[in-house]
């Protein structure tokens, strides 16, 4: 297989490993107005991705740096047409991570419920951009001949870059509520897995018409991977339902690895309905970047190759591992203990 090819799929795991890790770090910060009735609650949920959040973002330093490397034209092109909404989602995620660490500095209700807010809204606006974002580069974006992109925000805000936005949305949401049921006791659980359930049957409707209208925009393209496309729909569809029956019989274990299914076979679907291009041109098919077009020399392919042969599955274990030394449930009584030490 040549080289540009297999960096295309690699910077698709990376986004998949990023869309499913902190997309469910996003959907706990959504999930504070709804859950956190009282400032234990509202803990309780923090601390249950306040071991790993951080290094749940750090995948997507690593996939821009690897689509840096690997097609830098992509980079370029995406970096410079996309930079409002990436500079929002920078933003945000800047204000959410602050957020985590200095809601706690003060023993006031007022400090804490504004730092909420800016969780809330800091996991809200990537979980909708991010879709924004990779549902425009499927059908295409005004791109010239100089590989720049001529729309401006509101050209990405079209009816189905924000079905996407809101697909990302629902279903970040959704799995966040499946790891809340996961890592938390009653009666923060019962209350993740009863919104869950109602969360997960508006996700099902939402994602199901975004990615039927993303098979009709590849088919009208004649998009070579068309039947792999709709193969991973049609898991992702199943993936879907599956955690929403299994969250309704209290499996929450199983609720949250569909869901976790769902986001890898969402993207992925993404990814096949754009193969052999990495950014279409809606102004001329002629300047649009393609796999082959945009990546950088087999030399430099060749090298990356052999660092990510050594180090991805070192990553891959140090976090794996990492989720097992904090597996634990995070319960009330444990949070209770910890407020009344502190006073």
């Amino acid at each position: 297989m040549d080289l540009a090819y297999l960096w295309f799929w690699i910077v698709g795991i990376f986004f998949i490993g990023y869309f499913v890790l902190d997309g469910f770090d996003f959907g706990v910060g959504m999930s504070l107005p709804f859950l956190g009735k009282n400032d234990v609650s509202r803990r309780q949920i923090i601390n249950t991705i306040g071991p790993v959040w951080d290094l749940n973002e750090t995948w997507v330093i690593v996939a821009g740096a690897v689509l840096f490397a690997a097609f830098p034209d992509w980079y370029a092109t995406l970096f410079s047409g996309f930079y409002l909404p990436l500079l929002l989602i920078l933003l945000a995620l800047i204000v959410r991570g602050v957020s985590f660490e200095y809601r706690h500095q003060r023993d006031s209700l007022q400090w804490k419920r504004r730092f909420d807010t800016m969780i809330v809204v800091g996991s809200a606006v990537p979980s909708l951009l991010w879709g924004v974002a990779f549902a425009n580069i499927v059908p295409g974006v005004p791109i010239d001949a100089d590989m720049e992109v001529t729309g401006t925000l509101l050209t990405l805000l079209n009816p189905y870059g924000l079905l996407g936005g809101v697909t990302t949305l629902l279903l970040f949401f959704t799995h966040g509520l499946y790891f809340i049921a996961l890592k938390t006791d009653d009666p923060v659980r019962g209350d993740a897995r009863r919104l869950a359930g109602l969360a997960g049957m508006l996700t099902i409707v939402v994602a199901a018409a975004f990615l039927v209208w993303t098979i009709f925009i590849a088919a009208g393209r004649e998009a070579p991977l068309l039947v792999f496309l709709i193969a991973a729909a049609a898991i992702a569809a199943v993936c879907l339902i599956m955690s929403v029956l299994f969250n309704a019989r209290d499996r929450e274990g199983w609720a949250f690895g569909f869901g976790a299914a769902t986001i890898v076979t969402a993207v992925l679907s993404l990814f096949f309905a754009l193969f052999p291009y990495v950014m279409p041109s809606s102004t001329d098919p002629a300047y649009s970047l393609t796999i082959d077009n945009a990546s950088s020399t087999d030399y430099t392919l060749t090298i990356m190759s052999w660092a990510a042969l050594v180090f991805l599955p070192m990553i891959v274990l140090y976090q794996g591992w990492t989720y097992w030394v904090f597996r634990k449930r995070v319960t009330r009584a444990t949070i209770e203990r910890a407020a009344a030490e502190v006073h």
